[in-house]
């Protein structure tokens, strides 16, 4: 793990922080995770490490920068989990996949997470979850002076609205945890009532 955490430092690659990195894993843990779909593989590094909470786990990652790609190959041949980590190479929103997935991790373009959502929401099993990275985008979604820098300003405001999208989503009901860089957890409001039912 550490020749990637260089890697990604040295050149400026985005990795999960490790307290949101270990929630993701405990969350794979606990909730008998099998499945999963990356949107946003960068270097390998989550995915490897989602892979490496079980060994009966299968992920799909999805990644459109082709530098990141064959670095994120090479460090999936490296840990022997070529079998078990299917890596694509393209768009995530120009990608159709028909398979149904038990976890869908969000962790790439910031101003395209309502897309993403909305695109691959079908492809969630029912009782699964989507997990969703970076939404305090450090801490400047939660702040309220002025941005100055423009680019910025509208990359914070998408997530903020993407963070409204959620609260306000009819389908799926979601957590916010302060981990991290803050993740998102939603849940089909289907499967949360159905749970809360069965305990009744």
């Amino acid at each position: 793990m550490r020749i990637m955490e260089k890697y990604a430092d040295e050149n400026n690659v985005p990795i999960m922080e490790k307290s949101g990195l270990k929630f993701l894993v405990n969350y794979i843990k606990y909730n008998n995770i099998k499945s999963i779909l990356e949107i946003g593989s960068a270097i390998g590094y989550s995915a490897i490490n989602m892979a490496l909470a079980g060994t009966d786990i299968s992920i799909t990652t999805i990644e459109k920068d082709e530098v990141r790609y064959l670095e994120a190959l090479k460090n999936i041949k490296r840990f022997n989990l070529d079998k078990r980590i299917n890596l694509i190479l393209g768009d995530a929103l120009e990608i159709d996949l028909e398979e149904e997935y038990d976890l869908i991790f969000i962790d790439a373009a910031k101003g395209q997470y309502i897309k993403y959502f909305e695109k691959y929401a079908r492809n969630v099993k029912k009782n699964g979850t989507i997990i969703s990275d970076n939404i305090y985008f450090h801490g400047l979604t939660e702040q309220n002076e002025r941005i100055e820098k423009k680019n910025l300003r509208q990359l914070v405001d998408k997530i903020k609205k993407y963070i409204v999208f959620l609260k306000e989503n009819d389908e799926f009901e979601t957590e916010f945890f302060r981990v991290g860089d803050g993740l998102a957890v939603s849940k089909r409001k289907d499967d949360v009532n159905e749970n809360t039912d069965s305990t009744k």
